[in-house]
């Protein structure tokens, strides 16, 4: 049944509960940022991108996400202080208080979709009470044609009212906002919280579970991109290590930068149609493609501008989490569809703050599968209240938020997928040398690329003493040489200048991946438990 005029661009939404609602269907960016700036919902900066404050929430909440517990998920989810459960009635109790907060208001629907692979293909209809919200949905998404659209059919929704603060006594939520996947109804809910990422990383989230349970694909936290050969990249990592940056290459064809599926069939596929980058301390030298891509069509959230309308990238008193999303269009050089075939090399990115792990090193395929379940980086001061030194973080499989199933299910279907197609894992270190994070400094934007360049071009040598160096603490193997890299910088030790201070340290932080990793041995392989550092602190 048609349910759209393409003329009047409306949509009914009675079906979905909501009444009475002035509904704008399928606006474009241009006219969705117009909107924004004539509510004073946003303004226009010197680039010509729209810039807006999300409000309370300026990242995700991890407390405040559910799963609804029912017959599709009670015996398939790993439940826990990740994936808490959420009852269906009071699902459907908090729905129905959303959609009657909704109804009677102005709206912005989109239908969009995520899974650039046909095959994969998931249908997604959002409903936002914000215009810039539902801008961010057609950057983030992938855009249906005109002609798809006369046909189009969502099998999931996400229903996003910022506005609407729930109660947590009556509501079963634990404060006003709150982020809940149903998969029986395929609605993600979504209130109290205006912060973008909740939208997307609730897609994610469903096809992280939809993905491996029914299609027999690994989804992925990872940014990835295709040489003029044909060979595909892979970049896992957490926020702030630098999946974006390091897969926005003027060489190599953007695939995407933040979420992935690896089929039964070798390729790699984008979920998504945008990419919502971090730009603290942004600038056009280090980062010229990300730079370019915030002009028109383009949201920033939570920046400062000058008096002059251009961004203080360098300002954090809103939030050290300034984000732009742009369509993936805005970056020049992408792989079109976002499919890639031939993954040759995938790269563990975390950013250590205490400046003892390798900037590079090769992993064998166990030491690959421990990193992987370990999904470790550190946290700084700043990031979070209360930190104010280096703090080890471990996030499974390098997206535990958004990943509902046990980690050694990813861990298990990415062992067999590297070993089937041959691929060379590597652990990059984007965070500290020379000491931990206040002693240290940032590893070399400069450095980092020219060691992603080596390894792509075949010339960090073969696994064998002559190349490389096994480290004494991590157990890695670390080449001894790198084009374009000094060679004091390839040890992490060398650049101390203090033995005792940097093995104490490195101990330290093997310790902390033992005592992280405990909760997953029960489930893991004897191989893979030695895939982990072996020495022990005295």
């Amino acid at each position: 049944m048609r349910n759209y005029d393409q003329v009047t661009k409306t949509i009914s939404l009675e079906g979905y509960g909501i009444k009475n609602a002035k509904v704008n269907y399928q606006l474009s960016p241009d006219e969705l940022h117009d909107i924004t700036i004539s509510k004073g919902m946003g303004v226009e900066v010197s680039s010509g991108a729209l810039a807006v404050n999300t409000g309370e929430f300026t990242g995700r909440s991890p407390k405040d996400r559910f799963i609804v517990k029912d017959d599709i998920t009670k015996d398939r989810i790993w439940w826990g202080n990740i994936n808490i459960p959420f009852k269906p009635e009071s699902f459907d109790k908090l729905y129905d208080k959303v959609v009657g907060y909704l109804s009677e208001k102005e709206l912005f629907v989109r239908d969009c979709y995520a899974c650039a692979d046909d095959n994969y293909k998931l249908n997604i209809r959002v409903i936002n009470e914000y215009p810039w919200s539902n801008q961010f949905a057609y950057n983030m998404f992938l855009r249906p044609t005109d002609d798809a659209l006369k046909n189009f059919e969502p099998e999931w929704t996400v229903v996003n009212a910022p506005g609407f603060m729930a109660n947590a006594e009556k509501d079963g939520t634990r404060q006003h906002n709150f982020a809940i996947l149903n998969f029986t109804k395929k609605i993600a809910l979504i209130g109290g919280t205006g912060y973008t990422g909740e939208i997307k990383k609730g897609i994610f989230s469903a096809l992280n579970f939809i993905l491996p349970v029914f299609k027999n694909t690994l989804p992925m936290h990872c940014s990835a991109n295709v040489g003029k050969d044909g060979d595909t990249s892979i970049f896992f990592g957490l926020s702030g290590t630098g999946k974006t940056t390091l897969s926005t290459d003027p060489d190599r064809s953007l695939i995407g930068d933040d979420e992935h599926g690896w089929t039964n069939e070798n390729t790699v596929f984008n979920f998504e149609g945008g990419c919502y980058a971090k730009v603290i301390n942004l600038s056009r030298d280090n980062e010229p493609e990300i730079y370019d891509a915030i002009k028109k069509g383009a949201i920033l959230e939570n920046v400062i501008l000058k008096d002059n309308g251009d961004v203080d990238f360098e300002d954090k008193s809103i939030t050290q989490n300034t984000r732009v999303s742009y369509p993936i269009h805005h970056i020049e050089n992408i792989q079109v569809p976002s499919i890639g075939k031939n993954p040759k090399n995938i790269f563990f990115l975390t950013a250590d703050a205490f400046g003892v792990i390798p900037p590079i090193s090769k992993l064998t395929p166990s030491q690959a599968a421990y990193h992987f379940i370990s999904g470790y980086t550190a946290k700084v001061a700043g990031t979070e209240a209360g930190v104010k030194e280096p703090v080890p973080s471990f996030s499974a499989c390098f997206g535990a938020p958004f990943m509902p199933l046990h980690p050694s299910k990813y861990a298990e279907m990415l062992s067999k997928k590297m070993i089937d197609a041959g691929v060379n894992v590597w652990l990059v270190n984007t965070g500290w040398t020379g000491g931990p994070y206040g002693v240290g400094t940032r590893m070399k934007l400069k450095y980092t690329r020219a060691m992603i360049k080596a390894v792509l071009d075949g010339k960090l040598g073969l696994y064998n003493y002559d190349d490389y160096h096994i480290h004494s603490v991590f157990g890695v193997a670390q080449p001894r040489t790198c084009p374009g890299v000094p060679t004091s910088v390839l040890s992490p030790r060398a650049t101390w200048n203090d033995d005792i201070a940097y093995y104490t340290t490195a101990f330290k932080l093997t310790n902390a991946f033992r005592e992280n990793f405990k909760k997953f041995e029960a489930h893991c392989s004897e191989e893979i438990r030695r895939g982990g550092p072996q020495r022990y602190a005295f």
